[in-house]
């Protein structure tokens, strides 16, 4: 028995939750923001409804860990640093190179750090966060936990571009999608409340928050999903553009004058989608909006037209469907918009009860009886699954 921390880096953010394994029991969760800024937010949820604030003076990354570390110990969450026997690190760009989670030696994180090119905005932070947590606990098993390996099983048929195969050959362009240990973690949890084994089902799985994408899943197996080379592709998202004609980038960066095209990704990937369509990124927001504000509902039901597409696609893909699973922030809290996806497909059995839907971040089954295709609520959990890994991969005779 031991605690395992699952760590989620970002470029100024620290995010964790500690479990004791193997019983998967939450102990403490929390974050430290705003890193690297003259003053830095700590936050720690543990106990049954205890919470820690503080602000603190946090230059990096490798201070955040020993402050969070050093809080937990004040807090008498644990005794001393030994008692973590695992950590579990999010790293979003696992490339061809990774179709598993895997320990970490120098060796890896090299190659973590050599992958920063698919995901410039994630591997590096990511890195950051190993290398910080290698110098406060150096004796200590850590797992990467790739978002990308769970779509490794993607044949090339749907991995691969309509581009000259050698840009693949020489320069690995190619699908990778993400999001896959959410997408990973709400499939297996289906398949439980279905009762029937994940290797038996066929699952389209709708992760839908900020970031937002789709998988079909075959057997437990990715077939495919939305986001492609890197997270900008796919449905409509929060501050990201989705799908688009490859030749608009070109146009609009004569029209704007852009010689940068890192300047036009920053459009695609921070100005666009939901919020620019109509001006907000929060779909509460927009939800609140929509029955005076058209363009509010013009995004939103952009946002719905462009997720029944995908699922229309991979229900023709996968002849059919189970079961959708629907997670993720606006998925587990916006009963409207679970119904609105539900409307648009019920041309292929989908049906959700409305009194059922009246939930959020409850595992539920919201069909009717008589819908072909089932609809099941899950909230994600990718933290248990990192853990999970840890347990797996960093102590593997356990």
């Amino acid at each position: 028995m031991g605690k395992t921390i699952a760590i989620n880096a970002g470029s100024s953010t620290l995010k964790f939750k500690l479990f004791e394994m193997p019983q998967e029991r939450v102990i403490a969760s929390g974050a430290i923001e705003r890193i690297g800024l003259a003053t830095s937010p700590v936050h720690i949820r543990y106990g049954l409804d205890h919470k820690y604030q503080e602000t603190e003076t946090v230059p990096d990354h490798l201070a955040a860990v020993n402050i969070i570390l050093d809080e937990l110990i004040k807090l008498h969450i644990i005794e001393r640093y030994d008692e973590i026997t695992g950590v579990g690190h999010r790293v979003v760009a696992g490339g061809e190179l990774f179709h598993d989670s895997v320990l970490i030696t120098d060796k890896v994180l090299q190659q973590i750090e050599a992958l920063s090119e698919y995901a410039p905005l994630h591997n590096p932070a990511n890195a950051i966060g190993i290398r910080a947590f290698k110098k406060v606990l150096p004796n200590v098993p850590a797992v990467a936990v790739f978002d990308t390996s769970f779509h490794a099983s993607m044949p090339a048929v749907n991995y691969l571009y309509s581009l000259p195969y050698q840009y693949y050959e020489k320069y690995g362009a190619r699908k990778f999608g993400a999001h896959g240990t959410s997408h990973r973690y709400v499939a297996g949890r289906a398949a439980k409340l279905l009762g029937r084994p994940l290797d038996e089902l066929k699952l389209i799985t709708l992760h839908l928050g900020a970031g937002s994408s789709i998988t079909a899943i075959k057997n437990g197996r990715s077939l495919d999903t939305s986001m492609g080379f890197t997270p900008l592709a796919g449905i409509t998202m929060a501050t990201r553009s989705g799908d688009l004609d490859p030749s608009l980038m070109a146009f609009l960066m004569k029209k704007l004058r852009i010689q940068d095209p890192d300047e036009m990704l920053k459009i695609l990937n921070t100005k666009s989608g939901l919020l620019g369509i109509a001006g907000s990124a929060d779909m509460a927001e927009l939800e609140q909006r929509c029955d005076h504000d058209e363009r509010a509902q013009l995004a939103i039901d952009i946002f719905v037209n462009r997720i029944v597409k995908y699922v229309g696609a991979y229900l023709a893909e996968l002849q059919g469907a189970d079961a959708l699973v629907i997670t993720a922030g606006i998925g587990e809290r916006d009963a409207k918009m679970r119904q609105r996806i539900a409307d648009k497909l019920s041309y292929f059995g989908v049906e959700i009860d409305p009194h059922k839907n009246q939930v959020s971040g409850v595992e539920r089954d919201l069909s009717t009886p008589d819908a072909k295709i089932r609809v099941i609520l899950i909230p994600t959990d990718e933290e248990l699954m990192i853990a999970r890994d840890v347990e797996r991969v960093g102590h593997p005779q356990a």
